[in-house]
């Protein structure tokens, strides 16, 4: 996951809290971090994880380019 996305998880409370090492060295409990992939696993597995919509494409304003292959 991008930091961005565990740092906005932590805000709400949906994921573990990190912690300073030094400075400038932040980490997470390792236990808090597998019960929480735990949790997630059987929420997985029980279809309860709230999935992000497939885009549609046909609402795209651009279409990508095919580059020819390079020699």
């Amino acid at each position: 996951m991008a930091d961005t996305t565990i740092y906005d998880m932590e805000q709400r409370g949906e994921f573990p809290q990190r912690f300073y090492l030094t400075p400038r060295c932040v980490v997470w409990d390792l236990a808090e971090v597998e019960a929480w992939l735990e949790e997630r696993r059987r929420a997985s597995r029980a279809k309860t994880v709230k999935r992000a919509p497939m885009p549609d494409v046909q609402l795209r304003k651009t279409r990508p380019i095919k580059h020819p292959a390079r020699a």
